[in-house]
């Protein structure tokens, strides 16, 4: 079968990516490895919002699980052995908590990266679909949750750094995490797992569990009259969510070389929100590309005018929700879209029941 236009586009797209190490310099090798990172959790919202129709305004929450399961790994790896980590030092702390100890195992940490925000998600979704609870009810809850996880992290000083955050890690399986060839090969993995979350990602979509997600999104209450559990098809689906975006916190993490309160407010879900809308929610490269896009363009503005930026956003969010409601991809896909044929001229005369009737009389 001959791949199609936009599968040939992606491909190209992926290669030139790849070659980039080759091409751009350090800082923009560096940028656009964080911003790839980042593009892993649009991918998650694109599912859960775009093709399940649940807006989710709490993402950064699951970001931010998989981020500090990574970097407190980090941190006891890079402490003396038998110390404590020094944020604990400065804070009074005597003894290792107890939910520290068993992220010095790396296997452990990586295992946690993928679990902790897959089953936060999956509680979250549990208590809310299992009651019915939809539409802004779950941004609120969801938004509620994200804001009680921040607020816990940047008063839990001793236990997880406040709002410094945790930092100050230099290895990462052994291997040092400065230099440019570290950088290179931080960038390719990075591509590396979103080619993957694409691909993994679309084929899932293409099978009977996405055909579902989209009909729970059109009609939830057909869905159900149908015979299935629209509770259970939406807490996968939010898991799945989820699970992208612990997998992004976690790179970005190792790109950063921090993770904070700072970086999983309710600004980052918002904004994270922004960029899906503006590329497509529908569409999963979409809702990737827009993110990509819209963060070079933050660095590239910001940096010229950083006052002006939150207006720009803010323009651009308006700009979708009035002139393009399925994003710059679903503007695409309409303009290639084949017009719909005219329907047939129907004889009025025809159509009447009583001059059918005479003439057939006749």
């Amino acid at each position: 079968m001959r791949p199609s236009t936009s599968t040939i586009a992606v491909i190209a797209v992926l290669i030139a990516l790849a070659f980039a190490p080759l091409y751009l310099g350090a800082y923009p090798l560096t940028l656009l490895g964080r911003v790839l990172a980042l593009s892993i959790a649009s991918i998650g919202v694109s599912v859960v919002w775009g093709r399940t129709g649940i807006l989710s305004l709490g993402q950064g929450l699951f970001f931010g699980l998989g981020g500090y399961a990574l970097a407190m790994h980090l941190k006891l790896v890079a402490t003396p052995k038998g110390e404590l980590p020094d944020f604990m030092l400065y804070n009074g702390v005597e003894k290792l908590p107890w939910f520290w100890a068993p992220f010095a195992s790396a296997p452990f940490a990586l295992a946690m990266v993928l679990i902790l925000p897959a089953a936060a998600a999956g509680l979250v979704a549990w208590l809310m679909f299992r009651r019915r609870i939809t539409g802004v009810y779950v941004s609120i809850i969801t938004q509620a949750l994200l804001l009680a996880f921040v607020t816990w992290l940047n008063g839990s000083q001793g236990l997880t750094s406040g709002t410094n955050g945790i930092t100050d890690y230099q290895t990462f399986l052994g291997v040092g995490l400065r230099g440019p060839d570290v950088a290179h090969g931080l960038y390719w993995v990075t591509l590396l797992f979103v080619a993957l979350a694409l691909g993994g990602t679309a084929a899932l979509l293409r099978t009977p569990f996405g055909a579902i997600l989209t009909a729970i999104r059109d009609n939830e209450n057909r869905t159900r009259f149908l015979g299935f559990n629209p509770a259970a098809f939406k807490i996968a689906a939010f898991m799945l969510g989820g699970l992208l975006a612990g997998v992004s916190g976690a790179l970005y993490t190792l790109h950063l070389g921090t993770i904070s309160p700072a970086m999983i407010g309710t600004a980052f879900s918002i904004e994270l929100v922004v960029w899906v809308a503006l590329g497509g929610r529908a569409s999963l490269i979409g809702a990737a590309a827009g993110l990509v896009l819209g963060q070079l363009a933050k660095d590239r503005i910001s940096s010229a005018a950083p006052d002006a930026w939150l207006y720009v956003m803010g323009a651009l969010f308006v700009l979708v929700v009035l002139v393009m409601p399925q994003g710059v991809a679903g503007l695409i896909q309409n303009r290639r879209r084949p017009p719909a044929p005219m329907p047939a001229p129907q004889n009025p005369v025809a159509q009447n029941p009583v001059t059918r009737e005479v003439s057939d009389a006749v």
